[in-house]
């Protein structure tokens, strides 16, 4: 079988250039050849403005069609370039998993009134004042698209919040009045109730918004032939619509089709409740270990590197982790800022890559760019992508038992010759580790193929050797 791996292919300060499908479809047989089995492109459908990265969303059936909000193409480019490079990726064996946006609307196109409530930031059970009449651009009429793909419009009443009376300019939380409105139940408690996150939240406890939505999900598979999506901000979003969401379009598309669901809590019981609440149609994001591989690169070799893995997804429940080192929200200036330092990303790369659980996400800015900055972790996430591709395969001994260099055996199976590898990890001094392979393995010559190391490893007739790694890096072992 092969290794999958997914790359997020896009980062934070992408240029508004309308390249990236471009650069896409050029990009899709090196994808395949490294290994790439799957890409997560951004919010590919029409934000509030050209340069937003796609997370304001606007208009979901426009992905670069029509001319609305100044612009026909998106931050990325027009809908019949993203055709395109779904068509090469396709044609290169690679799928395509979009990133999904429906907490919340952008842009609205004309201004509405009703009845609302200001409530408390740091609890929104809690009024801040009474309700009253406010104004907010909650009219969506999409005048560029009309009623083409669907005439569905978008009013107040489909929305639970706003962040803003227009009419005042008084900006806030403020919770929609009428009758059955209020915030979502089957949402994260964080603030007392995490249904808000930002501009107009979609009310998804509306029949008449759940039933829209589902209808687009359906629409944009089978218009593009997605293989699967990307489902953001699941904490604020009601459990209970995502799992009947994702229910439907499995229902259609079929159950390979694929969900991930960005879920941005270090509790892991908070996404042990989630994955129950939605009858594990998605997996998540191990954002424990992303946080475990942030506080280890800031700690160094203060860091204990035997609790690597404690308190993670990928160790409590490995079918559903999806684990990742860095990603858009984790880069500098964002809210949810924790990028992993870089002296510690080939250490965080080299166990997602090559641990036998887990589905590794390799993120654009670490491998090609971020913020318009060359990156300097391609050569090594190339070795790292060869070895998973040829080596990273069979059952596995952990070797987590020293605080400053552990590891793991990879022992190979029947179907990939001379598979199986030996990964060493320092936080600290360059260290090593006798290790025995078994006697089937006597007499072998290894060596260590990222070119840290020159001197091989020859094991003796038990089949053991000493294995070294370098201080503050990593050493990958394999069969000469």
């Amino acid at each position: 079988m092969k290794n999958g791996v997914l790359m997020q292919y896009f980062e934070w300060n992408l240029p508004n250039d309308g390249y990236l499908w471009k650069q896409l479809k050029e990009d899709a047989s090196h994808l395949s050849e490294i290994g790439v089995t799957a890409v997560w492109i951004p919010p590919a459908y029409k934000a509030d403005e050209q340069q937003d990265e796609g997370y304001a969303t606007y208009d979901l059936y426009d992905f670069g069609e029509f001319d609305q909000k100044g612009t026909v193409r998106t931050k990325y480019g027009t809908r019949e370039e993203l055709q395109d490079a779904i068509k090469a990726l396709h044609d290169n064996n690679v799928q395509v998993i979009l990133d999904v946006v429906l907490n919340h609307k952008a842009g609205g196109d004309y201004p509405e009134t009703f009845e609302a409530v200001l409530v408390n930031p740091d609890n929104r059970n809690e009024e801040d004042g009474e309700p009253h009449e406010i104004e907010a651009y909650t009219g969506y009429d999409f005048p560029g698209r009309g009623d083409k793909y669907s005439s569905f419009k978008w009013h107040w009443y489909h929305f639970s919040g706003v962040g803003c009376d227009t009419s005042t300019g008084t900006e806030g939380i403020f919770r929609i009045l009428g009758d059955g409105k209020g915030w979502s139940k089957g949402v994260d408690s964080e603030n007392g109730n995490y249904d808000y996150l930002l501009a107009n939240d979609i009310d998804l406890d509306s029949p008449e918004v759940t039933e829209e939505l589902k209808r687009w999900s359906v629409w944009a598979a089978t218009e593009f032939g997605f293989d699967g999506f990307r489902m953001d901000a699941v904490k604020h979003m009601d459990s209970n619509f995502t799992r009947d969401f994702l229910k439907n379009i499995k229902g259609d598309r079929g159950e390979k089709f694929y969900a991930v669901s960005e879920y941005w809590s270090s509790e892991l019981d908070s996404l042990a409740d989630f994955l129950e609440a939605v009858d594990y149609e998605t997996d998540l994001f191990d954002v424990p270990l992303h946080f475990n591989f942030y506080i280890a690169s800031e700690k160094g070799a203060d860091y204990d590197m035997r609790t690597l893995l404690d308190g993670t997804l990928v160790k409590q429940n490995c079918l559903s982790a999806v684990t990742f080192v860095d990603n858009h929200d984790s880069q500098p200036g964002s809210s949810l800022e924790s990028e992993v330092a870089d002296w510690f990303k080939p250490i965080a790369y080299a166990l997602i890559l090559l641990m036998r659980e887990g589905y590794p996400v390799i993120f654009y800015g670490d491998y090609y760019s971020e913020a318009r900055v060359g990156s300097s972790h391609r050569v090594i996430l190339d070795k790292l992508l060869e070895a998973r591709r040829v080596y990273a395969y069979g059952d596995e001994n952990l070797l987590f038992d020293d605080p400053n260099v552990v590891g793991l055996v990879r022992h190979g199976d029947i179907e990939h010759d001379n598979s199986g590898l030996v990964l060493l990890m320092s936080n600290n001094e360059d260290g090593c580790k006798n290790i025995n392979l078994g006697a089937n393995h006597a007499g072998e010559t290894w060596y260590e193929m990222t070119g840290s190391i020159t001197d091989e490893v020859h094991l003796d007739e038990n089949g053991a050797g000493v294995f070294n790694v370098k201080g503050r890096n990593i050493a990958v072992w394999v069969k000469r």
